[in-house]
């Protein structure tokens, strides 16, 4: 009678390694000069000399997942995408405080390494990094039978970034007057997916690949449109024009992520009738009876980005950011608060932002 082994307790060392081969290509293309070695190392090298040239480098750092929107790429037996939507929660929290994204690392769970689907997710997060103009310096893949089923995975990472600390943005810099520039998102991004779910699948019955006329494409390929990534765009804007602060627009909907960039004693007004959100929206909404107010504290409703900017510097910021490609419009305004029903920073933050009018279209 032969004994135990760990391959009969369900974890196959022979496909992690596998796996590890068939995504080395793919963390290759996120390679910065500063980078040492490559994966396979029991930590990543970063060479920090680079920050030399930095009078006073502040490191930023941030972690995050894509929630449970990873449900949809299993259902769908597409695993390319995700990897994307992580690098866009994670880094796109760095460049709001005026960071440059410098290095990512990243954690997956599986109940069963399957070395194709593996590798899919880092092909993802090695696209996403290189839209981000990040590296990938290592990462961990555990297989955890018994606490996730074969085919089950979640995924993480953390994210390394560095800017000037006379450079930093944030609420103490935002003033009355200032002009508030959205950003377009590129769908439901990675917010928000249990109501999601819940109104698509279980109310309205649903399946992934209906054809829905007014999104010009199945339910699953809207569901499953990456995160924009808005980390280069934002550092172009913040080179180009004056920025005060900028506001991520991720779990908490719109208002809530803005009001913690703003200070005490002001109010970020937004105008609804600026513009129409994706068809995404107002569908989940009309299928689950869910009223505005309740999606708005859910999901992004087509803004992904809001800077906070001064008057005189709106027109270059808007001219740049529409010539890189990016969809971006005048949103709204800071105000002296007077004390009218508003959306405080439910994530922190003492300042206040308010969503006012009918959306356009």
């Amino acid at each position: 009678m032969s004994g135990a082994t760990y391959a009969a307790a369900g974890v196959d060392i022979e496909a992690g390694d596998r796996a590890v081969e068939l995504m080395k290509e793919w963390v290759a293309k996120t390679r910065r000069p500063e980078v040492l070695g490559g994966i396979g190392g029991f930590a990543g090298l970063f060479d920090a000399s680079a920050l030399k040239a930095y009078d006073r480098p502040l490191l930023a750092t941030s972690t995050d997942g894509v929630g449970t929107k990873v449900a949809i790429a299993q259902r769908m037996d597409r695993h390319d995408t995700i990897g994307r939507d992580l690098v866009g929660m994670v880094v796109d929290d760095l460049v709001v405080c005026g960071a440059e994204p410098l290095f990512m690392t990243d954690y997956i769970a599986t109940g069963k390494v399957v070395p194709e689907v593996i590798a899919g997710i880092v092909k993802g997060i090695a696209e996403g990094c290189v839209l981000a103009g990040c590296a990938l310096v290592g990462g961990e893949t555990a297989e955890h039978p018994g606490l996730l089923k074969p085919g089950e995975y979640d995924v993480a990472g953390a994210g390394t970034g560095v800017v000037e600390a006379d450079k930093v943005l944030g609420a103490e810099r935002v003033r009355e007057g200032d002009v508030l520039v959205a950003m377009a998102s590129s769908g439901a991004h990675s917010n928000g997916y249990s109501l999601l779910r819940h109104v698509f699948f279980d109310v309205a019955g649903w399946e992934l690949d209906r054809d829905v006329p007014e999104f010009g494409r199945t339910l699953g390929e809207e569901l499953l449109e990456p995160t924009r990534i808005y980390s280069l765009d934002c550092l172009a804007l913040i080179e180009a024009a004056e920025v005060h602060a900028i506001s991520h627009i991720t779990g908490g909907g719109v208002a809530a992520n803005i009001a913690r960039i703003i200070p005490a004693g002001l109010e970020a007004r937004l105008d609804r009738g600026t513009w129409t959100p994706p068809a995404v929206f107002g569908t989940v909404g009309a299928l689950g009876g869910v009223a505005t107010l309740e999606l708005e504290k859910t999901l992004n409703m087509g803004v992904g980005m809001v800077a906070v900017l001064p008057a005189a510097s709106v027109d270059p910021a808007l001219a740049l950011l529409n010539a890189r490609g990016l969809p971006s419009w005048v949103c709204g305004e800071v105000v002296a608060s007077e004390g009218a029903v508003t959306v405080g920073g439910a994530k922190g933050g003492d300042g206040a932002a308010s969503l006012h009018g009918d959306y356009a279209g």
